[in-house]
């Protein structure tokens, strides 16, 4: 393919402000030299970004590129979207922090946002209690905490291969968390399956299966925990995980036994809420459920430190025992860019949006897949996907290496993306829901150039 014929990113009015800041070298270097080595980053050869967009960003050298992974899903409305960048502006500019104990008024402006989009639970209680911290594991944390304290059981139930943070008990609850990092054993702590259908760990098929994998829960919770089950969690679709979607059933089953055995359910929609899947504000919607608790953080602030739990009056009350304090949580600048994504969400029809484009990406996606035996599954709901990709589609042997090509190709060609799943062999398709179908075109085209070449390899 000639350069004349490499895809093109769709036209942008926006010119990037010219980079006078230490080189890309000198970055490197001063992270090799101060920052922990535990902080990674992505690409064989770093990516430095300056600037970005609503749906673009920029490099030092003033390179485009189309924002595939939205910040790993944390940018939902836009890349310094004009009424979000603008409410943060003002409220910088008036006043920076105060904590909770004093009195602001977009704490409970934004509290009361949430609420108006907050479903009921099992029961018929509103879920309209808001607990604000700065991120989906303090979130996370903060559900546990309130589980166990409501029903005064312990052990916590979640899910293989899900993902729900990085603190120590949240980094237990994401399963790969005790081989990353083996000292850290959180007690308490068992998992399920997932209703991960394209690798199912019976050999079984769906329907026929009869959910086996959901009905799991049942005897972990009575052989593992003795029946003393405080909560499950798991994510609607998996994020980190590979965009894992199960079957239609999976979680009535799964919520419906946890509450047999007296334990409350959490939904976390830290990469799938907002409107992310489309057709719902939630991703839980999708499989007509009703959590007790719903976390959230990432695309709740379009890219601010920001995270919180919403669950009912009664649990919420749990908090009130003893003094549970977040110096930082529900801070004003935060409070005021949530509220404006929100408001921008309802506005600019990003719902709709996400489910628009992303039916008509999943679309192309799944023809590419008829062309390319490298990809061997095609797997999720609006502007949350993956594709999965193997080296033997009867096999599926995870294409590990080729999953990390594609990445590096991509960026070449002006496209990020991002890559998860159990075997880091699935292409995370998470952009920001602004995104066009002339956007989802670039895509398609990179991509479809992409796999050639390694297939022809």
């Amino acid at each position: 393919m000639s350069s004349a014929q490499l895809p093109q990113l769709p036209i942008c009015d926006h010119t990037p402000r010219p980079y006078e800041g230490p080189t890309r070298d000198e970055v490197l270097a001063m992270r090799h030299q101060f920052v922990n080595p535990g902080v990674l980053t992505y690409y064989r050869d770093p990516l430095m970004i300056v600037e970005g967009n609503m749906q673009y960003l920029w490099d030092e050298t003033g390179k485009r590129y189309l924002d595939g992974f939205a910040g790993i899903v944390t940018v939902s409305v836009g890349h310094c979207h004009p009424h979000v960048a603008s409410a943060i502006r003002a409220q910088a500019g008036t006043l920076q922090h105060t904590t909770t104990i004093y009195l602001h008024p977009t704490i409970a402006q934004f509290a009361a946002k949430l609420a108006s989009k907050m479903p009921t639970n099992e029961i018929g209680e509103k879920l309209d209690k808001t607990y604000f911290t700065n991120s989906g594991s303090e979130a996370n944390e903060v559900a546990i905490l309130m589980s166990r304290e409501f029903t005064g059981n312990h052990d916590v139930i979640g899910l293989r291969n899900g993902y729900h943070g990085g603190t120590s008990l949240t980094m237990g609850l994401t399963s790969h968390g005790t081989w990353k990092f083996p000292a850290n054993q959180s007690a308490g702590i068992t998992h399920t399956h997932a209703g991960y259908c394209y690798r199912c760990p019976y050999g079984l098929e769906y329907p026929s299966c009869n959910l086996k994998c959901a009905h799991d829960i049942k005897s972990v919770i009575e052989y593992q925990t003795n029946g003393n089950i405080a909560c499950f969690i798991g994510e609607p679709i998996q994020g980190v995980g590979g965009a894992v979607v199960p079957p239609p059933e999976y979680f009535k089953i799964v919520y419906d036994i946890v509450r047999q055995h007296g334990g409350l359910c959490i939904a976390d929609e830290v990469q799938g809420g907002f409107g992310r899947t489309g057709k719902h504000y939630w991703s839980h919607q999708n499989w007509g459920v009703k959590p007790d608790l719903i976390t959230m953080a990432k695309g709740i602030g379009n890219g601010a430190p920001l995270g919180g739990v919403t669950t009912t009056t009664p649990i919420s009350q749990t908090m009130t025992k003893r003094i549970h304090f977040n110096t930082y949580g529900g801070n004003p600048i935060s409070m005021a860019s949530g509220l404006a994504t929100m408001e921008v969400i309802d506005a600019e029809g990003i719902q709709e949006n996400a489910l628009n484009v992303g039916e008509h990406l999943k679309n192309g996606l799944l023809e590419l897949q008829e062309k390319h035996p490298l990809i061997g599954d095609v797997r999720g709901m609006g502007l949350m996907i993956g594709v999965e990709l193997v080296t033997d589609r009867e096999s599926k042997n995870p294409a590990k290496q080729e999953a990390a090509d594609l990445m590096e190709m991509t960026k070449q060609r002006g496209l990020i993306l991002g890559k998860g799943g159990l075997h880091a062999n699935t292409m995370r398709i998470k952009p920001p829901m602004c995104i066009t179908k002339d956007d989802a075109d670039f895509m398609l085209v990179t991509i479809d150039e992409c796999l050639e070449l390694i297939e022809s390899r």
